[in-house]
């Protein structure tokens, strides 16, 4: 299993995710609130910004403050930059 870092010490596992998109646009804004109040969204923010909205196959939401680009990078195993931490 490959674990991925997603800032901060905090780690998902890559063959669980569907997708990483950015949070500005209005449907990931209403898929991110819609799984706060289910309790299906996970904050890995540490009260920063947020850059990304990791989708995983369960289901649930993650936010993430690293941005899309590093995220994907650490996926595909360049390492990424922690421009972000």
């Amino acid at each position: 299993m490959k674990l991925i870092n997603i800032g901060y010490g905090n780690m998902v596992s890559a063959a669980r995710i569907v997708s990483i998109v950015s949070p500005e646009s209005a449907p990931i804004k209403r898929l991110v609130q819609e799984a706060k109040d289910s309790g299906r969204a996970i904050d890995a923010t540490y009260g920063r910004k947020t850059r990304a909205v990791i989708i995983m196959d369960s289901g649930h939401i993650i936010l993430s403050s690293l941005i899309t680009e590093t995220l994907a990078a650490r996926i595909n195993g360049n390492g990424g930059a922690d421009e972000d931490e």
